[in-house]
């Protein structure tokens, strides 16, 4: 109980306090847009440039570490799309929509809080080394999916650069590469820069996360019950059972492994909305499995934490 209520409670609180601001008309829809605009375009891609531009790589880059986080990945979201057209017939498009889901942790807005709250600082190396791999590895998966499903086998040069330009256009990716340029190239960074990035940074998961509260209180738990319940269980309780399962396999150390799990254990990331948004495929599914399982994360979040001691 005292790890929910030191660890996990805090970060849920300020994701209430958005929802409860916008609801109650005390905050802006339109302000809540502007909110996550800045942490999505410019707070988290501060975070992650300067996170990527001073990791030590070849201590941080476990093929260990990767393997079994993506490895789950992998497998929820072929479980995603199988369960989707097997189970409950959605069409083609709608199962990559929904696998989506089941594959795009909340890595940065709910797994670096909950980590660094509950081990502190010095292990989030893990998680930076995940999230460098995170937006690059889903979206490449599901745009080349979805092109792939729509093409049917024809105009695959054109799917081909449209995965090739969503990747390159995401804010994400390029600080994440911009920071890998830096990291390897050894450049002085500037400490007035190094400032100034930092105190950009410093807001990137305060406002994230009150920006994710409001963004939920627009969408409404629609759709099917069953497929939303399918995404939650994938998401919150197959994708860490794998990652646990083969992180203990490959000895991984405790700094890399209570991340790698914690990190898979969260609820689907907004861009699972929209990644369903852009196709137009999906949405109210999508829209909802975020909303339902960011709040069911609450407990299974607590449950892998003290399965992890």
């Amino acid at each position: 109980m005292q790890t929910l209520l030191d660890v996990i409670l805090p970060v849920f609180l300020v994701i209430g306090f958005g929802y409860v601001s916008v609801w109650r008309g005390v905050f802006p829809v339109s302000g809540i847009d502007g909110v996550m605009r800045f942490a999505q375009n410019f707070a988290i891609p501060c975070l992650l440039f300067q996170a990527i531009a001073k990791i030590d790589i070849a201590a941080s880059f476990d093929i260990r570490l990767l393997t079994s986080f993506y490895t789950g990945a992998l497998v929820c979201f072929f479980a995603g799309l199988i369960g989707a057209r097997v189970l409950f017939g959605r069409d083609p498009e709608d199962a990559v929509a929904i696998a989506f889901c089941c594959l795009f942790s909340n890595s940065v807005l709910l797994g670096l809080p909950i980590t660094e709250r509950a081990y502190g600082e010095n292990v989030l190396d893990a998680n930076y080394a995940i999230i460098a791999f995170h937006a690059p590895f889903c979206y490449l998966l599901g745009i080349t999916s979805m092109e792939l499903t729509r093409a049917r086998g024809e105009n695959i040069s054109a799917a081909a650069i449209k995965v090739v330009r969503a990747i390159t256009s995401n804010a994400l990716f390029l600080a994440i590469l911009a920071g890998f340029v830096w990291n390897i190239t050894a450049l002085p960074l500037p400490g007035v820069v190094d400032d100034a990035l930092a105190l950009v940074a410093r807001a990137a998961l305060p406002a994230a996360l009150f920006a994710l509260g409001g963004v939920l209180i627009q969408y409404r738990p629609e759709g099917d019950m069953k497929t939303i319940a399918m995404v939650c269980v994938i998401a919150l309780l197959l994708h860490p059972a794998i990652t646990f399962t083969l992180g203990s396999a490959f000895n991984l150390p405790a700094d890399s492994f209570k991340p790698a799990v914690i990190t898979s254990a969260m609820a689907p990331g907004f861009n699972a909305y929209i990644f369903a948004n852009m196709y137009g495929r999906a949405k109210r599914v999508a829209a909802s499995s975020v909303l339902i399982a960011t709040g069911a994360s609450l407990g299974t979040a607590w449950l892998w934490l003290t399965a992890l001691g």
